[in-house]
């Protein structure tokens, strides 16, 4: 009954992110909470609802730098740098991308897009703040779902490239 149970469970989790990490055999945790359409930010409502520090939940945002759709992943309790991250991409301009154009690249909708199982691969740089951290939690493809893995496994996983890519709020 308790293998019944736990495979269930990973039916109910299973997206094309943690099918991604699955396959690829990276140790992994899925954490789920009961999302509020309501919230400000799905990055802080993530951490909030999860009991993890803002530091260690990872928001993936897609940007055009010189016109190719890149994915920046940064911590939720910072900003994306956008400067930063057309350096980091080898491009001169970024800009923030067209959801609709994230949401047919990615195959995820916005407030559940995963740097894993994307529809189509794209660049991605990770801020390297996360190396800091033993694990961190990004999107596991839906909202009111994470994935927690080692960063090392999740920048091994996407190719990406790891820079200063996050401005901390002054706000914060």
């Amino acid at each position: 009954m308790a293998k019944k149970n736990r495979r269930q469970k990973q039916q109910q989790a299973a997206t094309p992110a943690t099918l991604a990490a699955a396959r690829a055999d990276v140790e992994f945790t899925t954490h789920s909470y009961e999302h509020d359409p309501s919230a400000a930010s799905y990055g802080a409502e993530a951490a909030e609802a999860l009991g993890v520090a803002p530091e260690r939940v990872f928001k993936t945002l897609v940007a055009e730098v010189d016109g190719a759709l890149t994915v920046a992943i940064v911590p939720v309790s910072a900003s994306l740098d956008l400067k930063a991250l057309a350096s980091a991409a080898g491009g001169k301009r970024a800009a923030m991308a067209d959801p609709a154009a994230v949401e047919r690249s990615t195959g995820y909708v916005l407030g559940g897009v995963s740097p894993l199982g994307q529809r189509r691969p794209l660049p991605t740089v990770l801020d390297e703040s996360a190396l800091a951290h033993a694990t961190i939690c990004v999107s596991a493809g839906r909202r009111g779902l994470e994935i927690e893995l080692a960063p090392a496994d999740l920048a091994e996983l996407t190719g990406a490239a790891k820079a200063a890519i996050a401005r901390t709020s002054d706000a914060s």
